[in-house]
């Protein structure tokens, strides 16, 4: 008696936990979360999302944003998802990041510099797609910080729901176009000497936008782009094929202000380099290494009213660019 009851115990204990197995592997299948639409742009620390795009002074440029359906499964269902302009949580952002200080804003961009779709499909077992948005930015002046404010409409008479979070409902793309020698440099070789002092002042990294193919400009000693007076102080900088040694080649540099800035040439030439190797360990990385060597002065003119503070700059900025060849992509194959 005892046997049988054993075996029996055993097989109503087995059986259950069959079922229990089954139930578990079937919970798998079923959504866990809510099926949402999001952007992918991940904001920096000040609520923008850098878009980087080729510059193209002729035809149009294409940066495609990602759209994604999230969850646990795969989207259930084909979906219409529809985007549109966000001004106001841009002039949320401007207020939170720069006060009352208007003249510091993010200004958003034209719509003559840019066409993009409304909506975008994404259809049933596919999670992601991504909306191309057709930039024309070859007259764009990159003094101003411009943005595409964009945000993922919400109804109850569409087939999603778009996900509440603000930094995934929303992406603040910072429009960026760049050459083959824009980027961020860094300045600890870059001498700012004020007049006939000896100890300079250096700022660790230099930001520098794109004025065409083979120009980019710099804001001249310390300022950067978010000095009310950038505009003035503008130093361009031309990368030529003039050879000057095996290595060095001649940049020219000047200002479009010079009248007033009384910008001039140091006594040495200016000149870059560009040095390229692949990577040991990762050969399908190529590193590029970007060394400029500048020599100017100018002056100071808005600072203190009255006077004309002088200025001496020469020394090098440098810049890595790093290239995964396995991406076809060239905003995407550069590690920004």
């Amino acid at each position: 008696m005892m046997n049988k009851y054993l075996i029996r115990s055993l097989l109503a204990f087995t059986v259950a936990m069959g079922l229990i197995f089954i139930s578990c592997n079937d919970s798998w299948k079923v959504e866990q979360f809510e099926q949402m639409a999001s952007f992918k742009a991940e904001p920096n620390t000040q609520g923008v999302t850098w878009a980087y795009v080729r510059y193209n002074p002729e035809g149009k440029v294409r940066y495609e944003l990602p759209v994604i359906i999230s969850g646990s499964t795969n989207n259930s269902k084909d979906r219409i998802v529809h985007i549109g302009l966000d001004p106001d949580t841009l002039a949320i952002l401007n207020h939170e990041q720069y006060g009352d200080r208007q003249e510091l804003y993010f200004k958003q961009l034209d719509p003559k510099y840019y066409s993009m779709p409304s909506t975008i499909e994404i259809p049933a077992g596919q999670s992601t797609a991504t909306i191309p948005i057709d930039f024309t930015l070859g007259d764009l002046d990159q003094s101003d910080k411009w943005v595409l404010p964009l945000q993922i409409i919400d109804s109850s008479a569409y087939d999603y729901k778009a996900n509440p979070n603000k930094t995934y409902r929303r992406a603040m793309l910072r429009i960026n176009p760049f050459n083959d020698y824009s980027g961020t440099y860094g300045g600890t070789l870059y001498k700012i000497y004020l007049g006939d002092d000896t100890d300079p002042l250096t700022i660790n990294t230099h930001r520098t936008f794109v004025v065409d193919d083979s120009t980019i400009f710099i804001y001249a000693g310390t300022r950067d782009i978010d000095y009310l007076d950038r505009k003035n102080y503008k130093v361009f900088m031309k990368f030529t094929n003039d050879s000057i040694d095996i290595q060095k080649r001649k940049l020219e540099l000047w200002s479009d202000n010079q009248e007033y800035n009384n910008f001039k040439l140091g006594s040495n030439q200016s000149y870059y380099t560009i040095e390229e190797e692949q990577d040991p360990k990762q050969p399908y990385m190529i590193h590029k290494y970007y060394t400029l060597y500048v020599d100017y002065q100018f002056e100071d003119y808005n600072t203190v009213p009255g006077q004309r503070l002088k200025y001496r700059v020469n020394g090098t900025l440098t810049m890595q660019r790093d290239l995964n060849t396995l991406i076809p992509d060239e905003d995407q194959q550069i590690q920004w």
